[in-house]
Order: C-alpha cells, then sequence, then structure tokens
C-alpha cells in the first residue's frame, strides 16, 4: 500500500513537480495528493510575516484538517533594489492574490529606472512538512538571478518569465521543467525536505 503525502496546493504544477522529484529519488510509492483530492476545510491567510511561517501554518492547517503527512510552501520574490520585496506579499503584490501578470508588471513598473546591474533579485521558498502526532520540520531554499525588463517564455507562473537565474541566459518560463526542479528554489527546498519525507515510508 502506497503512503499518501497531501501537498496544501490546487496547483497542478506544484503537485507534478513534487511527484516528478519523489520519483527520481526512488519515492515513487509515495502518493500525492493536492487540496482538490481531500474534503475541503477552511484555510488560514497567508498573514505571517516571514516564508516559513507560512508554510508551516499551512501544513499544519492540513494536516490537523485530514490526518494525514502534509507538506506546504510559500514562496516569492525578493528584489534587492526593493528592500526584499514583495516577499511574502509576492503573490498580492498588486492587490489581488494570484494576479500573475498584474503583479510581474508592477515590479517591471517599480524597477523601470533601476539600471541593469542593480536588479539582482532571488525566488526564496520554504517548504513544510507536518507530520500528525509525529514531526514538524521547515527547511529553505534560495535562487538567485536577476530581474530583465520584459518577460519571455511560456513555462513556469508568477514571475518567471523576467527572472533569469544566475549563468543562465534564458528566464525561468523559457526552461523546461526537468531543467527547473534541479536547480529552482521550490527544487532546493523540497530536496531539503526529503529526508523527513523518506521517513514516512520507514513507519
Amino acid at each position: 500500500m502506497s503512503t499518501r503525502l497531501l501537498l496544501a496546493t490546487r496547483n497542478g504544477k506544484k503537485l507534478e513537480e513534487l511527484r516528478r522529484i519523489l520519483l527520481k529519488r526512488g519515492l515513487g510509492e509515495i502518493e500525492v495528493l493536492g487540496l482538490s483530492d481531500v474534503d475541503e476545510f477552511p484555510e488560514a491567510p497567508e498573514t505571517a510575516a516571514t516564508f516559513e511561517e507560512n508554510a508551516l501554518a499551512k501544513a499544519h492547517d492540513a494536516a490537523m484538517a485530514t490526518g494525514l503527512p502534509a507538506v506546504a510552501d510559500d514562496s516569492g520574490l525578493s528584489v534587492d533594489a526593493l528592500n526584499g520585496m514583495p516577499g511574502v506579499l509576492s503573490a498580492r503584490w498588486a492587490g489581488e492574490h494570484g494576479a500573475d501578470e498584474a503583479n510581474l508588471r508592477l515590479v517591471l513598473a517599480q524597477l523601470r529606472d533601476t539600471p541593469d546591474e542593480r536588479r539582482g533579485a532571488a525566488f526564496v521558498c520554504a517548504a513544510a512538512l507536518v507530520v500528525p502526532d509525529r514531526e514538524e520540520a521547515v527547511v529553505r531554499g534560495e535562487w538567485r538571478g536577476t530581474i530583465i525588463r520584459e518577460p519571455r517564455g511560456a513555462n513556469g507562473f508568477g514571475y518567471d518569465p523576467i527572472f533569469v537565474p544566475e549563468g543562465e541566459q534564458r528566464t525561468s518560463a523559457e526552461l523546461a521543467p526537468a531543467e527547473k526542479d534541479s536547480t529552482s528554489h521550490r527544487g532546493r527546498a523540497l530536496r531539503a525536505l526529503l529526508p523527513h519525507v523518506r521517513n514516512l515510508t520507514q513507519v
């Protein structure tokens, strides 16, 4: 019987990313579920000051509501010239949660007069695992790069089309999914969480 793991998201791309990472690390027997696969429960708003606190709160809510081991992440874009913002406000930077195009355009407008050498940024992801009555773990992954002036690419979501990772000429939205898994902030955070996830199969 497979071990079930709830990823507290309705984002299909995040679900597929975690499934690919688990399969690559020999954990393909773990069945990854999303929020659409379980009964609805009240989800607390993301109001904490850090990615880590938000991720842990989401994972805790999901685990307590379903009884399943739950992973949650909180991620965003930290722009040097904006003093680390949008940060935890990345998903609602333009005012409406999940308005990717509006968020992206607002960041570009705020950086319009910023010279290329000062357009450094990082994608940040905190990932948390909560196993009911057993364990809580939180890890962090960062992906450094720069913000370009016009979007490029159709892969990914959010700010991917304007973020060029260090050592790359392509944006995050121009990378193939497997390439992104191996280097991205979320990929790094999820891989750092794998030792804790692996324990689920050893009970």
